[in-house]
């Protein structure tokens, strides 16, 4: 396996675009490519699918096990694949504990990075930056940069010679181009699924980096390091049922497809159902998922979904086990009350009102331990982002004890009632003490 890691200073420098365009450019060349995203966003990587026109998984140096790590990259990359990964936030940048930053990812499989710098505000000084990054760490290869929002001939004059004085590599230029910019909401980008122009957005990008871009010369970069070591088998988080249903639409996008794998790896068989088109679950699946997403901006029609009302409150009657997370569990509810005050009447499955008319950002790794009669049999670890806040809970059982990424007591949190369970944790892997 060989592959790169394309980082950044910091956020908001880039990366996903250039990301994006290489991850076309390359499969357009015919190089054998998949992708991953760092971390726990679980909007990216559909954008990445797009691009590559194949399944991208996350790779969480924090929420991850190393071997897991390691298993999935040995199972996407498979006999030769070459493995794009991209960084969040900054290279060196890790959950409240210190641990986790896409530069451990790095090193864990060997990659080496890619900085994409967003050199708007600077010139000369780019040289110090770089040569920072590069320098940090031992134990991670910087193989050099792709200069990003750069404003004239005369500018990137300025950044090659002060790069180059330092030795660092150069594989790219990219001018600042407003074609390049994707929208955005509070929990991050627009959803693939929602953007109307996504093919000829990844398009215009892979044509950029193709055109300002020595492609060869990082793939010859890549080819050099790179490897995932796999020793034994490797436990994956166990599936809900053997026949699961899982919601899936823009309402309910936010899955983590190494989850899925791992599902299906155990032998489960998976079903897939849109609630906004008022479909109800396969009558025999034995279990029911409900991912996180947006139903908050879907409010009515979700409420006026009778067919997927009645699909979900059958598989409650009939046993099947139903699991919502974030956005899922808010939809298990009664009611979801949104930014202007509107009532949307829920599920009811579950004793909760969920709101956004007072929002207050709730954002964190989190280690998640079940409480008796959860269905979940062992320490987990999880994501939770988002801006909803419960308004009112009644008489239900608790379902996990959380603590946060330092250990910090966060008190009891989701909802169980019979069959029925949800929380606002995103699951991502069995904790290291568990598996």
């Amino acid at each position: 396996m060989s592959g790169l890691l394309i980082a950044a200073p910091a956020s908001g420098s880039g990366k996903t675009t250039v990301t994006l365009g290489l991850a076309r450019a390359f499969a357009d060349a015919g190089l054998g490519l998949v992708s991953g995203k760092a971390g726990p966003d679980y909007i990216d990587p559909a954008f990445h699918a797009a691009a590559s026109r194949k399944a991208c998984l996350n790779y969480d140096p924090w929420a991850m096990r190393p071997e897991l790590i390691r298993a999935n990259a040995a199972q996407q990359a498979g006999a030769g694949d070459f493995l794009l990964v991209e960084a969040m936030m900054g290279l060196f940048d890790a959950a409240a504990d210190g641990t986790g930053a896409p530069a451990d990812l790095a090193a864990m499989l060997g990659l080496p990075v890619v900085l994409v710098v967003d050199c708007s505000r600077m010139s000369q000084s780019v040289a110090a930056l770089v040569k920072g990054y590069r320098d940090h760490r031992g134990d991670v290869h910087v193989a050099g940069v792709i200069l990003n929002k750069v404003g004239s001939a005369r500018h990137e004059a300025m950044l090659r010679g002060a790069l180059e004085a330092s030795g660092i590599e150069i594989f790219g230029v990219l001018r600042s181009d407003p074609l390049l910019a994707l929208p955005e909401r509070h929990l991050g980008l627009v959803q693939a699924g929602e953007h109307g122009m996504l093919e000829t957005f990844i398009a215009h990008a892979a044509a950029v980096v193709t055109r300002c871009c020595d492609l060869e010369r990082l793939v010859a970069v890549a080819a050099r390091r790179g490897g995932a070591r796999v020793e034994g088998a490797v436990s994956y988080l166990p599936p809900l049922g053997q026949r699961i249903a899982i919601a899936r639409d823009v309402a309910f996008a936010f899955t983590y497809e190494h989850l899925l794998m791992g599902w299906r790896m155990a032998g489960a068989s998976l079903s897939f159902f849109s609630p906004l088109a008022d479909e109800a679950p396969a009558a025999d699946a034995d279990a029911v998922y409900l991912p996180g997403g947006y139903p908050e901006l879907h409010g009515a029609a979700l409420a006026n979904a009778a067919a997927f009302r009645l699909g979900m409150q059958e598989a409650a009657r009939r046993g099947a086990r139903i699991y919502g997370e974030c956005g899922g569990y808010m939809t298990l509810g009664e009611a979801l009350v949104a930014a202007d005050g509107s009532r949307y009447g829920m599920l009811g499955l579950l004793p909760l009102v969920t709101s956004f008319a007072a929002r207050r950002r709730h954002l964190g790794y989190r280690r998640v331990t079940p409480l008796a009669g959860a269905g979940f049999s062992a320490p987990m670890t999880a994501h939770e982002f988002h801006y909803s806040t419960v308004a009112s809970e009644g008489a239900a059982e608790r379902l996990f004890a959380v603590t946060d990424a330092i250990g910090e007591d966060l008190g009891e949190a989701g909802l169980r009632r019979g069959t029925v369970s949800g929380s606002y944790m995103h699951l991502i892997d069995l904790a290291p003490e568990a598996a």
